[in-house]
């Protein structure tokens, strides 16, 4: 073929190659009602992994996950994971994983898109201005739990292999689903799940991509980093049963009191972590790091307002986006065996359990956190010369993850947010913890990208969750014109 034939030729791909992305964004846009009637459907599940009295509601919202992706004409299998063993020794069957596999294109890179569609605990008298199940359609936001972490993200993935089917083009790469059901309280059981499948499902996957996070701003962004989690018990023990505060008030040491005396040695009321040996482990601020959060969209006062408060630990943008994403923090969640219901009682809690987190951070390591805070709590505890009995327990150990902004993935992702949206991505980090990123990492050896389509305000985990439709139908697109500029990273790339 002669010079100008090839250019013509290089002019017809590359003209395709556009219309294709402007026909499945028509194709995203003419069918996002539908989408939103499928999200309404998902969300409609009490899919609630901490309470074993929904685990039903569990296995059904794994089988609906595995039916839609059969429909799709994948390969899918529902991957029994074993058995979570519960606090009184009883066993429950942990909902199965959802793998699925569209397309075995040898030549092509394959893609592994995790997510989970678990949700935290929601009930209206918590503060919820709608049915936290029921997908209610606010201006353009779509509320309900786990609307943002994690069903809509997900739901946009399988909408995006969904609509390169429906309009017959051919998916630029392979893609696989691993769906799982337990996220929200550790991901039982995956972990041993990816070990055994390393070799088999697992073993033609290039690249791992994770979009349970969420923006900063309103700008897109590309997630590199999360905190880790170790999470503690610590049990205070003292009289056989309850008490009554009026007759045995004053004669006993009250666990309680105990438990409130040693939790306040774990922070100071500025935030210094005063566990010896924490603060000491984490990895210094490096100029480049200081560099790149300087140039974050980050606006302060925004965020005091969407939390509603009129002060911040840190009155700059550097030190708070520090101290959110790679500085460790202490968080107390709870008591349990405290009276909390409405109205007076006057006990004395015969035993009393607070809950509590650590974010880990590199270069920390959960098992040494465990030791340090175990260590140190007994040794408050002795000071008190109490006859009360402690138990400390570390239920969780999450590592912290990190990956390099330099990977081709994120120059893909780059690319991909400037065609969908017409802007640069900010490159943050996540301040949460996504455990199964570092299993991913450390068993498989793979390369991840976080590539969220959350907003910034989506309140996860809390009142009034919601996904604004513009971030889901927008998100679809970003995740379709993902999947083509992945396909353009060079086979050589590692």
């Amino acid at each position: 073929m002669n010079l100008p034939g090839v250019l013509s030729l290089l002019l017809v791909i590359s003209t395709a190659h556009a219309f294709q992305y402007t026909e499945l964004a028509q194709f995203i846009d003419s069918h996002q009602e539908e989408y939103v009637e499928i999200l309404r459907d998902w969300v409609a599940i009490e899919s609630d992994s901490s309470n074993v009295m929904k685990r039903t509601d569990l296995h059904r919202m794994m089988e609906m996950v595995a039916q839609k992706l059969r429909l799709m004409g994948g390969t899918v299998e529902l991957v029994d994971i074993g058995e979570q063993v519960l606090p009184d020794g009883q066993t429950l069957p942990l909902p199965k994983v959802v793998t699925a596999q569209f397309g075995t294109d040898l030549t092509k890179h394959t893609v592994c898109v995790y997510g989970h569609v678990d949700v935290q605990p929601a009930k209206l008298e918590d503060g919820w201005a709608t049915d936290p199940y029921n997908l209610t359609d606010i201006d353009g936001n779509l509320y309900g739990r786990g609307a943002s972490d994690n069903k809509a993200p997900v739901l946009a993935w399988i909408h995006a292999v969904g609509a390169y089917q429906a309009l017959n083009m051919e998916l630029p790469v392979n893609v696989k689903f691993v769906i799982e059901g337990m996220e929200e309280t550790g991901s039982n059981g995956l972990d041993a799940m990816i070990l055994a499948q390393r070799d088999t499902f697992f073993s033609d996957v290039d690249y791992i991509i994770i979009s349970d996070c969420g923006w900063l701003s309103r700008r897109p962004a590309l997630t590199y980093g999360t905190r880790g989690n170790c999470y503690f018990f610590a049990e205070v023990e003292g009289p056989k049963q309850d008490l009554h505060s009026g007759v045995y008030g004053g004669t006993v040491i009250e666990p309680m009191t105990d438990l409130i005396g040693i939790l306040d040695t774990l922070i100071s009321p500025s935030g210094k972590i005063l566990i010896p040996g924490i603060r000491e482990a984490v990895a210094p601020l490096s100029d480049e790091e200081w560099k790149m959060y300087q140039d974050i969209e980050f606006d302060l006062e925004d965020y005091k307002n969407k939390i509603g408060i009129n002060q911040l630990m840190y009155s700059n943008k550097v030190d708070l986006l520090a101290h959110r994403w790679r500085y460790p923090t202490v968080t107390i969640h709870g008591i349990e065996g405290a009276f909390s219901d409405p109205g007076t009682k006057t006990v004395i809690p015969a035993k009393v359990t607070a809950k509590f987190s650590i974010r880990q951070v590199p270069d920390m390591d959960p098992a040494m956190v465990k030791k340090q805070v175990t260590d140190y709590l007994h040794s408050v505890f002795a000071k008190r010369k109490s006859p009360n009995r402690l138990k400390v327990t570390m239920v969780i150990g999450a590592k912290p993850w990190l990956a390099d902004t330099q990977h081709p993935l994120y120059e893909a992702g780059k690319a991909a947010v400037k065609r969908v949206f017409d802007m640069d991505a900010d490159l943050i980090r996540e301040g949460g913890t996504i455990p199964i990123a570092r299993t991913f990492e450390d068993v498989l050896g793979k390369s991840i990208i976080m590539l969220p389509i959350g907003g910034f305000d989506d309140g996860l985990h809390s009142q009034n969750e919601k996904m604004s439709r513009y971030n889901y139908i927008e998100g679809t697109k970003l995740f379709i014109s993902y999947l083509n500029e992945v396909s353009q990273i060079k086979k050589t790339s590692v």
